[in-house]
């Protein structure tokens, strides 16, 4: 592994948001699944305003339903439905040869079976990931922290969505770091009660 890729740096133009399998059966199933769709919505907001590309996937919808209704991901450059657990299908490959993409921004459910899975095929084929630990959940939330140290081992870098915002602008002169600095204010309160991110944080760090 090169010394650049332990760095783990990230830009927009070669990077992509991965929105895993947020879908509306999930919805009291998943623990702290609000904050799963709050930080999804909040990455989804900071994708447009730097143009990053977004893929979108669907576990078996017929069962689950579609995205949950609260995101918005009619500016998506690929939404599609699977039933592999992994979200590294030819489409989304294509999508990411396409647009050149490097780095992939991992966030959904559930942490240690489509996430995990999805971050170590992405790793088996190079890209660097970066997995959203304040925006990925199971339903047996003791899951979490050993899916995080599967992924971190297997060389995904394990980090959080204000983290990531900050580190892809990465100058207050920036032309959109404005744009940036506004979201961060806007999700800061919503940060500070997610459940998920104190767990896997802070006392916690051992889960990592």
């Amino acid at each position: 592994m090169s010394l650049t890729r332990k760095i783990a740096k990230i830009a927009p133009q070669s990077s992509a948001l991965f929105v895993c399998d947020i879908q509306e059966r999930f919805k009291g199933v998943i623990w702290q699944f609000p904050s799963v769709i709050t930080v999804a919505n909040k990455m989804l907001k900071v994708s447009k305003h730097l143009d990053i590309p977004i893929v979108v996937t669907e576990q078996y919808p017929k069962a689950f339903g579609p995205t949950v209704q609260e995101l918005d991901i009619s500016d998506s450059a690929l939404t599609m439905s699977k039933t592999k657990f992994s979200m590294f299908l030819p489409e989304v490959e294509t999508v990411l040869k396409k647009n050149n993409t490097k780095s992939v921004i991992l966030v959904g459910i559930e942490s240690h079976v489509c996430v995990l899975q999805t971050a170590l095929d992405l790793l088996e084929n190079n890209y660097d990931v970066h997995v959203l630990a304040d925006g990925v959940s199971s339903q047996n939330h003791s899951e979490i922290g050993i899916a995080l140290q599967r992924m971190r081992s297997a060389g995904a870098t394990i980090t959080t969505s204000e983290s990531i915002m900050f580190q892809l602008v990465s100058d207050s002169k920036h032309e959109k770091f404005k744009g940036i600095s506004a979201l961060v204010k806007e999700y800061m309160e919503a940060g500070k009660v997610n459940q998920i991110l104190q767990k896997v944080g802070g006392g916690n760090a051992s889960n990592l």
